[in-house]
C-alpha cells in the first residue's frame, strides 16, 4: 500500500508542475506602443504594465534606453503618486539634433510609487515618455525591470530573435514610416484597441489559470488526505 501511495504522490506532483507551467504561460508582458513615433521624428512612447502578482503591488518600473535607441531629448509624463528619476550616460558617438552635437543621453528612466500608491493585483498601469529624434530603425527594444512591494522583480529584458518570443521579452517598439499620416493614425488606434482587448483577455486568462490552479491544489490535498485516512483505517481493521 505504501508503494501505491508513493506512486500516486509522484503522479500528482507532475500534474501540479504542469498546472504551474500553464499559469506562467497565461501571464501578460510589459509592452510599449506609440501612435506617432517614426524614424528621425519625435513621438510619445507608452509602456503598459500589467500587475502579475496575486498578493503584491507593482511599486517601481525601470526602463533602460540602449545607446542604439538614444534620443537627444527625452521627457517623462508626470503620474500622480509616482516619482521619476533619470540617469544620463555619455555617448560613444555624438547625436546631431538641431545643428548641435549631443554627447550625453538619458539611459534609464525609473518610476517609483509613493507610499500607498502602486499598481494593485488585477490592475495595470501606463507610463509615458516623449522624445526624439528617434533612430533610423524599424524597431527599438527597451529592457524593463518591474519591482513588486514584496521585493520580487520581473525582468523583461530578453531579446526577441528571429520572431521567437522568449519567456521574458523586452518591450519592442515598432516605428512607422509615415506616423504623421491619417491612415497611420487610424492603424495605430486600431492596434491600441486590439492591444486593450488582448490585455483584457490575458488578464482574464491569468485569473482563470490561477483559479484552476488553486482548485487543483485543493483537490490534490483532499485526495492525499482521503487516501491516508483510508490506509490508516485499513491498518486499524487489520490490527483488530
Amino acid at each position: 500500500m505504501s508503494r501505491t501511495i508513493h506512486r500516486l504522490a509522484v503522479v500528482l506532483a507532475a500534474v501540479l508542475t504542469t498546472l504551474l507551467a500553464l499559469a506562467g504561460v497565461a501571464a501578460a508582458h510589459v509592452s510599449v506602443s506609440s501612435q506617432d513615433a517614426e524614424p528621425g521624428g519625435y513621438g510619445k512612447l507608452t509602456f503598459r504594465v500589467p500587475n502579475e502578482s496575486d498578493t503584491a503591488s507593482t511599486v517601481a518600473l525601470r526602463i533602460s534606453i540602449p545607446e542604439e535607441a538614444a534620443m537627444a531629448s527625452l521627457r517623462a509624463m508626470p503620474l500622480p503618486g509616482w516619482n521619476v528619476t533619470m540617469t544620463t550616460e555619455q555617448l560613444d558617438e555624438p547625436l546631431e539634433a538641431h545643428g548641435q552635437d549631443i554627447t550625453g543621453y538619458v539611459s534609464v528612466v525609473e518610476f517609483r510609487a509613493e507610499d500607498g500608491a502602486g499598481i494593485g493585483p488585477g490592475e495595470f498601469g501606463e507610463f509615458a515618455l516623449s522624445g526624439g529624434p528617434l533612430p533610423d530603425a524599424e524597431t527599438l527594444s527597451y529592457p524593463v525591470v518591474q519591482t513588486y512591494s514584496d521585493g520580487s522583480e520581473s525582468a523583461w529584458i530578453e531579446p526577441t530573435v528571429d520572431g521567437a518570443e522568449p519567456e521574458s521579452p523586452a518591450p519592442v517598439l515598432a516605428l512607422s514610416g509615415d506616423a504623421g499620416g491619417h491612415d497611420a493614425l487610424v492603424d495605430a488606434e486600431e492596434a491600441e484597441a486590439s492591444a486593450d482587448a488582448s490585455a483584457d483577455a490575458a488578464d482574464g486568462g491569468s485569473a482563470t489559470a490561477t483559479t484552476a490552479l488553486v482548485l487543483a491544489i485543493i483537490g490534490v490535498l483532499a485526495g492525499i488526505g482521503g487516501l491516508a485516512l483510508g490506509w490508516a483505517a485499513r491498518r486499524r481493521t487489520a490490527s483488530a
